[in-house]
């Protein structure tokens, strides 16, 4: 997706309509439990490193319980890697475009987007409902209910979706121009990127030192 600011760049906090500040809190703890479950991974992990090269021991349910505590992290966390704009993306169209030009490709990315993932959280969604009525278990010792591995694929999707549209009618109803503010990037603590509530849109976000 291009560049442009997200809804928690826009809006102050008080003045965030009610809609913002529930999206806004559910992708937060989105974030939250998808870092809770890498964690909790990574501690398994080392627990069956330690009972199979300390201990001597045969491990039944670690490897799977990882690979789906891992795949379910990346689901559950779309909706708070779209609020911070983490995933990768192109400028180099947005940044030849004129300020109209910028505003209507966001529109049309920001619907493609939205169209895109409905239809993967609607077969998700019979996906995950069929290995819940069925009973499904994995092929292995553990044979854990698979609807609640495949449950993170609709949840993902659905809060990755409300995101999504929180985003779009930030471009579409924008609102009152707000004072800069300034966030640290995680990848570049050296430098600190300056959004203007102005600017949405109209220019370029770039970085200062």
């Amino acid at each position: 997706m291009s560049d442009h600011s997200n809804i928690n760049d826009q809006i102050g906090t008080s003045s965030k309509p009610f809609f913002f500040k529930v999206v806004s809190i559910l992708s937060t703890l989105s974030g939250w439990c998808s870092a809770g479950m890498t964690l909790i991974a990574i501690a398994i992990t080392c627990q069956m490193i330690f009972v199979r090269f300390v201990l001597n021991g045969s491990t039944v349910w670690q490897t799977e319980a990882v690979v789906f505590l891992i795949v379910a992290a990346t689901l559950i966390g779309l909706p708070f890697v779209q609020q911070l704009r983490g995933h990768v993306n192109v400028n180099l169209i947005p940044l030849m475009l004129p300020a109209k030009g910028r505003y209507f490709l966001a529109i049309f990315t920001y619907l493609v987007a939205i169209i895109t993932i409905s239809m993967m959280l609607w077969f998700s969604y019979e996906f995950w409902h069929l290995a819940f009525t069925r009973g499904w278990t994995s092929d292995t010792v553990w044979a854990p209910q698979l609807w609640i591995v495949y449950s993170s694929l609709p949840i993902g999707f659905g809060l990755l979706i409300l995101q999504l549209l929180a985003d779009l009618a930030a471009i579409v109803f924008p609102q009152p121009a707000g004072p800069v503010i300034k966030i640290f990037l995680p990848r570049t603590a050296e430098r600190i990127r300056y959004f203007h509530f102005s600017s949405f849109i109209t220019k370029p976000c770039g970085f200062k030192p």
